[in-house]
């Protein structure tokens, strides 16, 4: 409500702000509904037909009982108030939302009550209570009326009485929206008895129609009570009074008007934490409200929307709620929808939802099911409509609850609940102790017995009391109960046994009811409750320990949240005008902190608009009242800080369950055990002579005068409203008494994005025009969620990447990363789901891409699709490299389409999505996709996203910011797929350098595993093999077998390609392979480097490509030999660094979170890795001179090393060494000489390379250099200036090295193969 309300005197005060009475209006008579009318003209404009014509035409293949007329708001009292306008269209919709139903004396006429709830922009709420009753009708114009409209559909029905189709199905037509028609049209009340005669009628063929003379005709009629909060069972009682009165034969003690007076005017709000009674027409009413520091009011009953779902369906739909989808409610009763909505929605505390919220969608609203945002809404089903016949816009991130047949469907792979299973076990204990069965459904309840009951079974021997334990009838006890009760306790062994159950600590939760039950018996003795007030006061002491179940989990997982909230604003101003710009949470650390098992779902979550809401509410208290709900929940979170520190089970998964269910109950149960405040009585008003007289069975015309104002000096609700100003302010969530500044609500609207401004559409006006409005609000924020998603994935992405470079600190980015991209899939799906013409299978992007698919496939052997001619033609400028990869979006799909584990077409869009986005053509295929215009506008009505041109260019343009990072989004998910590799080995062309007569191989080897060993045909250098996915590629095993006369070969270096992502890497070589050439190898491990594609070329040119981490190749290619005589030799700074450098990478990659880690064998063997700066380091100084005509290696020194140490060891020469062969010196020669000893010819620069890898992985590296340094042999071989000669250097890259300890490193089998340790 705006500020405005409590300047309103006492209205916000009031319990109740009106009375409200709809039914037919005599003078108008008979109108068919105009809202019904509409929805079939926007029906068939949709479909193309000539809407007008439709509207000009009856709908008489309806029987006239069933079809819906206009209902009208008869009387309202009073007229207005100024705090909660009053908004006639919406109230008379939602009060009857399917208009008038009529029926005759056969049918049933069981009132039925409903609640509604009307949320305005702000997002504040009323709330209607309505009572719906037959009565008679009394104008002959209208009962003939009927006869006639009877009559016509009778002549209509025997035309086309030969195919007798049923009055739902007989337009049936793929379409959405008429299948959610058919499902609505039905105006038969749910709780009809007469079925046979409904089954014979529905048909339309049975003559039991209408007939005024042999026929009474009743219609429908409605009372209903707007309160500002939702106290429903005191309306529910007040109305059900109200009704009694009327259908009594004995007049009321007063006139109605007096009651209604009474609560209009007369009775208050209770205030925080108080209990009122006031009175109806024959009882009083009791309802009570929460104190400042309880969770706030609730009145619907929990335990009935656990019965209708189950536990477990119901935290499975929580859940989905917290995760903001879709959620569609489905039931044949207006009240179950509400019970479930209002249920789920106060099961969120502290958070809120903030997307549209309806939880009675009225008929003529069904296009707001289109809705591309988040919303939460509930449709009323037709007796016998069949779930499959439900067509929706869109079911992508659908959560579809089917109340009445208590089932749940769920969108596809969305996170589970933390603790889940012992979070459902704590519920059903709640649910059991007040004997409710947890699996909820039509069945009895379990016995309400606490599962450890079972094993003190054996010990119950007496037969009554198993039986008592056993009792399915919820304890509705007889007689025999009671002489049970009495048997019970005057039994000394049982008494016994009872005493001991209690001490260890089960429950015999039955007997405890039947002890209850009995005490309240008594007490109703002593003048106490009756039955209706015992069972509302069950009611709601389970509501509050559920829903202390739940606040006690958000207590839990966010018990720490305020240290990760940033605020850094001066003053609330600057705060609201920057907030779109600001970081508030610091999710990255918030995650870091979290038990790994929670990580799936808070990721999602804290994306939410709910808790961007929470957090936004967290910071503004710094300047204004905290917002009602976060005043509790801070509560709460203070309180549990004093009983337990929380710091040691910090990152602990270990369920803690509520600890205050109790005292939160017994608060409930104090309030209504003694009422702390009674409202005035009724009493008799000044009223006409001759009016308010009664008539048995009608509901009298009240006297608009007297009820149009409330007292004057009414010192009740004075002084309620003065207090509670004083004292409430800000206060309740349910009154929503804030935003007293403009432009706070200014800034505030536009900061909580989406879908607020659409919390529940307008029901008042409901012109096409209105509609198109609603519309383009949604095309406008679906292109403004898109821009934040895309912004939001680049900051991720490229601060992920600005880490690696070595600014700011690393985030858990896998996770957040995959959740981002998920909820791109979402919004896309989202996107083309809007203002879809006819919907066809759960994915609308699928079924877009599908359709696209036939067309191109018949046009495919015509023409080729523009983006691949101009890829196609572009040959690579080598007769050698990778051919070159076309780009369609149909090849895409294919792949798709070819991956056997992708079951669902939601399944595939999304994998589509990732696997476009990976190769950076997201925008591109979409954009192709679109290009196809004919085939948009047969799909997709005018208002949808898709057709707006200039929003869809926007739209375009932000995704392909996209492509300034790299994702593995689509690699990295699918990792069980089979794959289809390109390899092509590159030799440098010099003279028959190209030829070999050798047959070589090929191994490359991945992330997530290696190819094995290939033959490669002579001299055809080119292969493709499919393997399941490697992931990103690490290192290529390339060699031959050193036979025919030109073994020797000198490579470039290999390219493999990954064909379906079009991901190309280089593996450089730049050296011979071959006996006596080189250093000797006729095998090399080449490591890795990702070839990012130049412009819009994939990959085909890769081997021009600046690399991203360049290999060791560049230096090594030429031999150390020449090295030492050119003038390019590093600096013993440049080495120092440089070996600083490689071991700090290796820290850091052991520093980020596993997922995140890529390849150690880049960091050990790449370009800059551990193994290229410790060969920079044995180069320096190195007397590598030719020795008749032959390179000298590291790797020779090693050999004379271990020869000297060997020797010595075996001569026992001992002057130069000081002790006996030592642990270092035996563990140095094992290695060398295992290494020396392998089958495998990998040539003694990758003997060093091998080397230094085992020694990093066994932690010998660092104990090994000063061996190095000591042995004599080094005089011969490194100059007197050699860093390695230099004993301080030395030790200090001893210390460096030692870092490396505190690692577990492994290295890929591609090393390891064949050494014997």
């Amino acid at each position: 409500m705006s500020a405005s309300m409590s300047g309103s005197g006492s209205a916000p005060c009031r319990f109740a702000h009106y009375f409200i009475i709809c039914g037919i209006d005599n003078e108008t008579g008979l109108e068919p509904d105009a809202l019904a009318a509409l929805y079939q003209w926007l029906e068939a404009d949709r479909q193309g037909k000539d809407p007008e014509a439709l509207a000009a035409g009856e709908n008489f293949d309806q029987s006239p009982l069933k079809r819906t007329f206009k209902s009208k708001v008869l009387a309202h009292y009073p007229e207005n108030i100024e705090c909660n306008p009053f908004d006639q269209d919406a109230v008379n919709m939602l009060c009857m939302p399917k208009g008038l139903s009529f029926r005759t004396q056969r049918d049933s006429q069981t009132p039925q009550f409903h609640s509604f709830i009307i949320t305005r922009e702000d997002g504040s709420r009323t709330y209607g209570f309505v009572h719906t009753f037959y009565e008679e009708v009394t104008s002959p114009q209208i009962c003939s009326a009927m006869q006639t409209l009877h009559q016509m559909h009778q002549a209509e029905h025997n035309a086309s009485a030969h195919n007798c189709p049923s009055a739902s199905n007989s337009s049936s037509s793929s379409s959405s929206m008429d299948s959610l028609a058919s499902s609505l049209d039905e105006v038969e009340s749910p709780s009809s008895t007469s079925s046979s005669q409904g089954g014979r009628r529905s048909c339309g063929c049975s003559g039991e129609g209408y007939d005024s003379v042999r026929d009474t005709l009743y219609v429908s009629k409605a009372m209903c009570l707007i309160t500002p909060m939702p106290f429903m069972h005191a309306c529910k009682r007040f109305l059900s009074q109200i009704h009694r009165a009327v259908t009594s034969h004995q007049p009321p003690p007063l006139t109605l008007e007096s009651y209604i007076y009474n609560i209009l005017y007369e009775v208050p709000l209770p205030p925080p934490g108080r209990s009122l009674k006031f009175h109806g027409v024959y009882e009083p009413i009791l309802c009570q409200r929460p104190g400042v520091g309880e969770l706030p009011l609730a009145d619907f009953p929990l335990g009935e929307a656990f019965r209708l779902l189950g536990v477990e369906n119901l935290v499975q739909l929580f859940t989905c709620v917290l995760l903001e989808m879709q959620i569609l409610l489905y039931s044949q009763d207006y009240q179950r929808l509400m019970v479930v909505a209002e249920g789920i929605t106060t099961l969120l505390f502290p958070f809120q939802w903030q997307h549209v919220y309806v939880p009675i969608l009225p008929a003529s609203l069904l296009h707001f099911l289109d809705a591309p945002v988040p919303y939460l809404m509930g449709l009323q089903s037709k007796e016998g409509t069949d779930r499959s016949k439900l067509e929706l816009p869109q079911e992508a991130n659908l959560c579809f609850v089917d109340v009445d047949n208590h089932c749940i469907e769920l969108p596809e792979d969305f996170p589970q609940f933390p603790n889940k299973a012992e979070f459902i076990q704590e519920l059903s204990e709640v649910l059991l102790s007040f004997g409710l069965s947890p699996e909820g459904g039509k069945n009895s309840p379990e016995p309400a017995v606490s599962p450890q009951t079972s094993t003190l079974e054996k010990e119950l021997k007496s037969t009554s009391l198993r039986e008592l334990v056993d009792d399915k009838r919820n304890g509705n006890l007889g007689g025999e109960a009671l002489d049970m009760l009495e048997l019970l306790q005057g039994n000394p062994t049982l008494e016994r046994l009872q005493a001991l159950a209690k001490r260890t600590g089960v429950k015999v939760a039955r007997l405890e009811a039947l002890a209850a039950g009995q005490k309240a018996v008594g007490d109703e003795g002593i003048g106490g409750k009756s039955p209706v007030e015992e069972e509302e006061l069950r009611n709601a002491k389970l509501n509050v320990q559920l829903r202390e179940v739940f606040a006690a989990r958000f207590a839990t997982m966010f018990a720490d949240y305020e240290s990760f909230v940033i605020q850094n604003s001066p003053d609330l101003e600057s705060w609201l005008t920057n907030r779109e710009q600001m970081h508030n949470f610091d999710k990255a650390s918030f995650l870091s902190d979290q038990p790994e098992p929670y990580l799936p779902f808070l990721s999602h979550f804290i994306e939410t608009q709910m808790f961007a809401t929470f957090i936004d509410n967290k910071i503004m208290s710094q300047w204004e009242e905290k917002e009602p709900l976060l005043r509790v929940f801070d509560g709460r979170i203070e309180k549990a800080r004093l009983y337990n520190v929380r710091a040691p089970s910090l990152r602990s998964s270990v369920y803690q369950k509520c600890t205050f269910l109790k005292e939160s109950a017994q608060a409930i149960e104090q309030r209504l055990r003694k009422i702390d405040h009674t409202a005035i009585h009724p009493h008799l008003l000044d009223m006409k002579i001759g009016q308010g007289k009664y008539q048995h069975g009608f509901f009298p015309k009240l006297q608009a005068d007297v009820l149009a104002t409330g007292p004057t000096n009414n010192k009740w609700s004075n002084r309620t409203c003065s207090t509670q100003r004083r004292s409430d302010r800000h206060r309740q969530q349910n009154e929503h008494l804030v935003l007293d500044n403009d432009l706070k609500e200014k800034y505030m609207q536009e900061a909580r994005n989406l879908g607020k401004n659409l919390r529940q559409p307008k029901l008042s006006d409901l012109s096409p025009a209105v509609i198109a409005q609603t519309n383009w609000k949604f095309v406008e924020g679906l292109l403004k969620e898109c821009k934040m998603k895309t912004k939001r994935m680049l900051v991720e992405k490229m601060g992920r990447e600005a880490v690696e470079l070595g600014h700011g600190e690393v985030n858990i980015t896998g996770l957040e990363e995959n959740t981002l991209i998920a909820s791109l899939c979402d919004l896309l799906e989202r996107i083309w789901s809007h203002g879809l013409q006819v919907k066809q299978g759960k994915s609308a992007l699928w079924s877009h891409l599908l359709h696209y698919q036939g067309r191109e496939e018949k046009n495919e052997l015509l023409l080729e699709s523009p983006v691949s001619n101009g890829q196609e033609r572009r040959k690579p400028e080598s007769s050698v490299g990778l051919p070159v990869l076309r780009v369609s979006v149909i090849q895409d799909m294919r792949h798709i389409q070819n991956m056997g584990e992708i079951k669902t077409d939601v399944g595939r869009a999304r994998a589509w999505i990732r696997l476009s986005l990976e190769k950076k053509l997201l925008s591109q295929h979409l954009k192709q996709l679109l290009s196809n215009q004919a085939l948009t506008k047969k799909l997709y009505k005018r208002y949808a996203f898709l057709r707006c041109e200039e929003e869809k260019e926007q739209f375009l343009f932000h995704l392909l910011s996209l492509n300034a990072v790299d994702y593995f989004c689509f690699t990295s998910v699918f990792t069980t797929i089979m794959i289809p590799y390109r390899a092509v080995i590159i030799p440098i062309k010099k003279l028959s350098n190209a030829m070999t007569t050798s047959n070589p191989w090929l191994c490359v080897s991945g992330e997530l595993g290696d190819s094995g060993i290939l033959q490669i045909t002579k001299n055809v250098l080119e292969m493709t093999f499919d393997r399941q996915n490697l992931g990103k590629l690490t290192t290529v095993q390339l060699g031959h077998d050193n036979s025919g006369l030109l073994a020797k070969w000198l490579v470039d270096c290999v390219m493999v390609r990954n064909e379906i992502t079009g991901h190309t890497y280089k593996f450089p070589c730049g050296r011979w392979l071959g006996k006596g050439v080189d250093d000797g190898s006729l095998e090399r491990v080449l490591i890795g480097e990702f070839v990012v594609p130049c412009n819009d070329d994939e990959g085909g040119r890769g081997a021009k490509t600046p690399p991203l981490q360049r290999s060791p190749s560049q230096i090594r290619r030429i031999s150390i030999t020449s090295l030492t005589g050119r003038g390019n030799k590093p600096t013993t700074v440049q080495i120092q660094e440089s070996i600083g450098e490689a071991v700090n990478n290796i820290i850091k990659h052991f520093h980020k979170p596993e997922k995140e880690r890529g390849s150690l064998t880049v960091l050990l063997c790449g370009e800059g890795g551990l193994v290229w700066a410790l060969e920079q380091f044995f180069h320096h100084g190195f007397r590598s001179a030719r020795i008749f005509q032959k390179n000298v290696f590291v790797w020779d020194f090693y050999e004379k090393v271990v020869a000297f140490m060997e020797n010595a060891d075996q001569i026992g020469d001992l002057q130069e060494i000081p002790e006996p062969l030592s642990p270092n010196c035996e563990s140095f020669c094992r290695y060398v000489n295992a290494i020396n000893n392998m089958p495998r010819n990998i040539g003694k620069d990758g003997k060093f390379q091998l080397l230094v890898c085992l020694g990093a992985r066994d932690r010998l590296l660092s104990q090994w250099l000063p061996l190095l340094a000591d042995c004599p042999v080094i005089t011969r071989m490194y100059e007197e200036n050699a860093l390695l000669r230099d004993k301080l250097t030395a030790s200090s890259l001893v210390g460096v090295l030692e870092t490396l300890n505190d690692f577990p490193i492994t290295l890929e089998t591609s090393f390891t193969k064949s050494v014997e340790l």
